[in-house]
């Protein structure tokens, strides 16, 4: 599949998106479920071109039309997926609410610095004809279809989870995966066509994790610890891959770019290791646990050990750096994964945590001296909470990140998010030899919103990015 004429949306090659245009725009979710404040969540334009006048702020915020959504995870109609469909275009971001079990519509064509709501799909709806709730991960089908992982039923039980069809119009068109072969657990998804695979992640019962984290939940066998490998693009469960101790609560996965590699990666919040996946001789899948982050000794914590615990990760789309964030410790790691079995760390930076400096939580070292991340204040500003979600430029050179993981945990965890508000930062990349370094010219205070401080999660370029666009 080489350098070809573009006649859909996104790009022939993983290289050819690579030298697609910078970015100037970024949507950014944005949540007042959970902080107290009775607003309704919002889809926020960020200018993150340095050469704009209004660089480095909000410059448009779509609400939406209800109370209590938690807008989580997004993506496109369309992306490189469809590339060879010139009827398609990437139009329309699909924003799946987490708790209140809406999917919106949003054009982003008319106007891509002030979207504008094209659609509701009523979680009523949802329940109605596929049993589904609590919609979580949104991919864009070749066929036309969005895909949506859902993580459990109305009532928040597990045993309703599954992947919800919607049709090119937005209608809701049924599940996706045969009647019998749904997961034990539910969260994220990727597929990788040429291997006539889709491979799913998985976290726990929304009943479970709604309320918080409570570490006899995970004890008690409420998280999962699972991979569910599916057939192609027919929805047949053909194989499920127990991660065991070392990987409990895998979360973010992500398959290698190239549609012609079988590997991928994912990361398991708890158990904080990175797994890698990867199809075997007799065309079977397995797993190895790859990069493994030390809990770390603390004093004046709820537990004697801090884990990294991972949140998301991402994939370069040259497949040569996996990035990835530990919510917790509070770092952004950088490694190079040109041999995928050995991961080199080669970049890190602390932008927040548990253990930065003017926090009680103190790290000690096995000869008992004790210590806290130097974490930098920018533009005056000290950074609140931990790092919890990222997004790549297409060329690799710009990560930015926020930090909400959702509402509930952010009020457990890192309270001040819920009474002060999310930060964005920007993270220069050294994409020659490896390396992470903050901007000090990007900053957006989410604290300062005019309708009172809100919690940012996840981000996406209206061009594609390096976590919503799959080559076929």
């Amino acid at each position: 599949m080489g350098c070809c004429k573009r006649t859909g949306p996104g790009y022939a090659t993983p290289l050819e998106a690579m030298s697609g245009p910078k970015e100037t725009i970024i949507y950014v979710n944005c949540i007042y479920n959970g902080t107290g404040r009775k607003k309704p969540d919002f889809l926020a334009t960020v200018d993150v071109d340095p050469n704009s006048p209004t660089y480095s702020k909000v410059i448009h915020r779509l609400s939406m039309p209800y109370i209590g959504d938690e807008l989580h995870h997004s993506g496109w109609n369309a992306c490189s997926s469809c590339h060879g469909d010139p009827s398609t275009t990437r139009r329309f971001l699909i924003l799946p609410s987490v708790v209140s079990g809406r999917v919106y519509v949003i054009d982003t064509q008319k106007n891509p610095k002030a979207p504008s709501l094209h659609k509701v799909v009523e979680s009523e709806d949802i329940v109605e004809k596929t049993g589904l709730a609590y919609p979580h991960s949104s991919h864009c089908l070749a066929s036309g279809d969005i895909m949506i992982s859902c993580l459990g039923d109305k009532d928040g039980n597990a045993k309703g989870n599954g992947f919800l069809l919607l049709d090119s119009e937005f209608n809701v068109k049924g599940r996706w995966e045969k009647p019998g072969h749904s997961p034990l657990f539910s969260y994220d998804f990727w597929y990788q066509p040429r291997h006539k695979t889709m491979i799913s992640s998985s976290l726990g019962a929304p009943a479970t994790f709604t309320r918080g984290f409570n570490i006899q939940h995970v004890k008690d066998g409420l998280y999962a610890r699972h991979l569910h490998v599916y057939s192609w693009p027919d929805g047949e469960l053909k194989q499920t891959l127990d991660l065991g101790e070392t990987g409990l609560t895998p979360l973010e996965m992500r398959f290698l770019h190239d549609p012609c590699k079988d590997t991928g990666y994912v990361g398991c919040a708890y158990t904080s290791n990175i797994v890698r996946f990867f199809k075997t001789e007799d065309g079977s899948w397995s797993h190895e646990v790859a990069i493994s982050v030390k809990p770390l000794k603390v004093q004046n914590w709820i537990l004697p050990e801090l884990p990294g615990f991972i949140t998301d990760i991402l994939i370069s789309i040259d497949d040569r750096f996996l990035y990835f964030i530990n919510w917790l410790q509070g770092d952004i790691r950088q490694y190079n994964i040109e041999d995928p079995k050995n991961p080199v760390l080669v970049g890190q930076v602390y932008v927040g945590g548990l253990v930065q400096k003017g926090s009680p939580v103190v790290a000690v070292t096995e000869d008992g001296k004790t210590w806290q991340s130097d974490v930098p204040e920018i533009q005056g500003h000290r950074l609140r909470g931990g790092p919890n979600m990222i997004q790549l430029s297409l060329d690799g050179k710009r990560l930015y990140a926020t930090n909400s993981l959702f509402s509930t945990w952010d009020r457990q965890i890192y309270p001040e998010l819920a009474e002060k508000g999310s930060h964005m930062l920007q993270i220069d990349v050294d994409t020659m030899k490896g390396g992470l370094k903050i901007n000090p010219n990007f900053f957006i205070d989410f604290g300062a919103e005019p309708d009172g401080p809100c919690m940012a999660h996840e981000m996406r370029y209206p061009g594609g990015d390096c976590t919503s666009d799959i080559w076929i």
